[in-house]
This record gives C-alpha cells, structure tokens and sequence, in this order.
C-alpha cells in the first residue's frame, strides 16, 4: 500500500488530534478546506478540491455576491455583452440541473457546515478551516497567502504567485517563520509526462540541453478587449476590495471579471501563461534564475484596446551558466513557432518537444563539421491519460492537489511546487514586464534579488500599496 493509499485507507486515524489543523471525521483524517476567490478559476479549482476523499468544503469568500451564492441568474448581463461567457462560472449543466459539486456544496450551504463570507479575514478567522485556496486575482495573492500563514493555516495559491518581486520574498519569509505547508499551482509540476521527461533528461543520455523556448499563441484581433467608458461596477460587486492594494480607478467592463490579465496593474501574458512554460523549462534546464533579461514587443494588433500590456512580446533570458530560455506573447493570430507541443529544448545531439500530453526526443541532425553525433533512437513518451479524455490539464492540477492535501496531513513540506520554487519561476515574468517597460537588457543578482545595473529597475520591484494595506 503506497503512502496515498495508506491515508484513503483511514489506518492513520489515531492521533489526528495531535495534528494541528486537522480532524477526524469517521474512519480517515479530513482537510476543511476554504476557498477564497470563487469565481472563473476558484470554482475550477475547488471542483477538483471536491473530487479528493480527503477534502471538506466548509467556507467560501468572495467580494461579487452571485459568486458567493452560487447563483448564476444573477450575473450582470453586461458580462457576456463584453464577450465573458465561459469566463465566469456555470453552476449548471446543460439541462439545467446543479453540476455534481455544486449541488454537493448548495447541500452544505443549506445546511450550515459551509459558511459564506465576504470578508476573507473572517474565513482566516472561522476554527473550521484547516487551509486555504487562494483563487483571487493576482495582486491580492502575497497579502491573503501571509494573512492565512499567520492566522495558522495551510495554503494552495494559484499561479501566477504574486504582482511583484517583493511579493514573493515575503511569502517566502511568512512560511519560514511558520510550519505551515504552502504549495503554488504550476501544474506543470504535477504531469506525468514532465516528470518522466525530467527523468529522461536527468539521465544524460541526450546531452546538455542550453536553450528553451516557448510561446502563448492566441488570436485578438482586431479590437482585443475592446474599449469600455468608465461606469458603476455590477451589483453586489465590492469593486473597492476588488481594488485592494492597487490605487482606485473607475470600474471598466474590460477590466474585470477575467479581463484584468490585460492590464499592467494586474497581471500580464507572461504572468498568466508565460509561468507555466517558464517553470517547466526553468526545471527541466536545472536553472534557478536568470542573469540578464531582455525583452521586447508592442501593441501592434490591437492599439486602440482598452488592454495596456503588448500583444506581442520576445522575452530572452540569459543565464551564468551559459543557457538560455526564449518565451513569446503572439496575440495577433500568428502560427505557434513550435514544431509540435508546447515547448522546445535543445542540446547539441537532440532536441526535445513536450507537452502535457507526451513528449519526443529526436536527435539532432548531422553535424556541419567534424563533430561526432551520438547516437539514439527517438524517443516518445504519450500519456494515455490525455488520449483518453484530454484531461492532461485537469490531471496535472488534481496531482498539484492531491500532493498538497497529503503534506496538509502528514506535515511534510516538500509539495510539488514549493513557494520558493513557484517564487522564482514567477519572477521570469516580472523581471521581463520590468525590462520591457524600460526598454533595457537588465543583469539580475539572483541572492540579493536586485538589478545590478539599472536603479530605475529596482524601484520597480514593488509598489506602494493603497492606504490601509501590508504585506502582514
């Protein structure tokens, strides 16, 4: 019997008490799991929370009422006028009945064992919760995850982490000074198929791999998110705790729910997409942190959008030991550079081709000088899985999860995707946003987490938080 099987099973049941944060509910331990942010993602992530033996729903927060109540008839119709459909939650399958979650969570709901809050500060404070999703938008990730280590809970935190770099360093410090187990949502961490392709890297039969490249392919043109006047926020939207940190601005239908991944205040494409691929090479290359980042671009299909982030962007990252990672934001309809699958590594004798769904190892072809090639086989690697029902995504997520859920019990820390890890992999993105901005090829000091040769790109680590607001 394997370690999960073990804990399914209920044979660890005595001494849950002495566990903090946890309890025995029949024959096996239980995490009272609450969901902070459950709109888009949140409930996508809390439907797969649901499908785990180990989990109870018994709290949920959010600042948009029809979320919190689960009531999709109440959504202001103007959402899908702005083109938001399937970026908010459906409660319901096509025939209209509850989806098997929802109507498993309107059950407890009714019933009072999930208690419904708007204020996340009073979910941290409910003794009926053991941990935490954090699902919000991503400004609000560094501040909730501190707050929910202090008030002694565990924490699964969505990527991207944070909006800064100085975010991230403080999490870091907040779980140090704690037992609490935090684990960050790159599910890239938690797919068979990276994993064994780790592996197959890590066996040096394939050579050194030195360069990676990845893209995030999409189509907005010709008008993007469009252009929104400022108006009144939708009802029961707290717009003003939506807001948090970030200095007041009008309410704009193409900035929230969903759109706020267009927006410099918020987040951005290499933030929202750019993590993923980042993370994935990054940890297939055993590469920590860049040395110089370059990066640039423009809006060059969609000027008059009401977005302020490129829609096109070529992010190069140079590292000290003489690799490189290449990622591309290409929203005008362009082709997806890479030949097949989502990212691309080469060494000198072979080039790689992964994905979630599998992955190729091809070698390369005859060298143009008196080089020798080694010689090998292709390799393929399919995960059956994702053949069956395209679930590689939902896959990888439910591992991310399921692994946190064991360490909430067995008080292990080592997630699959640690805060440190999920930390650095989130600065790639920053520090290209921050490059691009400035228009510089910026060399970053990985200890001291500074640019060594632009001050002006120092003050752009963090930003000064709305009156009212701390990092703890």
């Amino acid at each position: 019997m394997n370690r999960r099987d073990f804990l399914k099973s209920g044979a660890v049941v005595a001494g849950a008490a002495a566990i903090p944060g946890l309890y025995a509910a029949g024959t096996q331990k239980r995490v009272r799991m609450g969901f902070i942010g459950v709109g888009n993602r949140g409930t996508q992530l809390m439907h797969i929370f649901m499908k785990n033996p180990l989990v109870e729903v018994t709290a949920l927060a959010d600042i948009y009422e029809p979320y919190l109540r689960r009531d999709d008839s109440a959504y202001d119709p103007n959402f899908f006028k702005w083109g938001l459909r399937g970026r908010v939650p459906s409660f319901h399958a096509k025939d209209g009945s509850l989806k098997p979650q929802e109507a498993v969570l309107a059950e407890r709901i009714k019933s009072g064992k999930c208690r419904l809050y708007k204020d996340y500060k009073a979910l941290l404070a409910d003794p009926n919760v053991d941990a935490v999703c954090v699902a919000t938008p991503d400004h609000w990730h560094a501040i909730m995850t501190i707050d929910a280590i202090k008030a002694g809970k565990d924490v699964y935190c969505e990527k991207p982490l944070t909006a800064t770099v100085a975010e991230g360093r403080a999490m870091v410090n907040a779980q140090r000074d704690s037992d609490r187990i935090v684990a960050v949502g790159l599910n890239r961490r938690g797919n068979d198929a990276y994993r064994e392709l780790k592996k197959a890297i890590d066996s040096g039969k394939y050579g050194t791999f030195r360069t990676g490249r990845a893209a995030r392919v999409s189509n907005i043109f010709p008008n993007g998110l469009g252009k929104c006047p400022p108006c009144d926020p939708p009802k029961g939207l707290d717009w003003d705790a939506w807001l948090g940190p970030r200095a007041f601005r009008p309410y704009k239908y193409t900035t929230a729910p969903y759109f706020f991944r267009w927006h410099v205040d918020f987040s951005s494409q290499v933030g929202n997409w750019g993590v993923h691929y980042l993370d994935a090479m990054r940890w297939m290359m055993d590469e920590r942190a860049p040395s110089a980042i370059t990066a640039v671009g423009g809006k060059y299909y969609t000027p008059d959008s009401d977005a302020d982030i490129p829609d096109t962007m070529f992010c190069i990252f140079e590292f000290a030991s003489g690799k490189a990672m290449e990622f591309n934001v290409f929203e005008g309809g362009r082709s997806n550079p890479i030949k097949q699958g989502e990212l691309e590594l080469a060494s000198g004798d072979a080039t790689v081709f992964a994905s979630q769904r599998g992955w190729d190892i091809v070698p390369s072809k005859s060298k143009e000088f008196n080089n020798p090639v080694k010689p090998f086989e292709p390799q393929k690697y399919v995960f059956k899985e994702a053949l069956l029902d395209d679930g590689s995504a939902e896959s990888a997520t439910r591992n991310v999860i399921g692994d946190f859920l064991d360490r909430c019990v067995d008080r292990n820390p080592a997630v699959l995707c640690p805060l440190e890890e999920g930390h650095r992999s989130t600065c790639f993105a920053h520090l290209a946003n921050i490059a691009f901005k400035l228009g510089k090829r910026l060399e970053w000091d990985a200890d001291r987490e500074v640019f060594t040769n632009c001050d002006e790109a120092n003050r752009l680590l963090h930003y000064e938080y709305r009156k009212g607001y701390s990092l703890g």
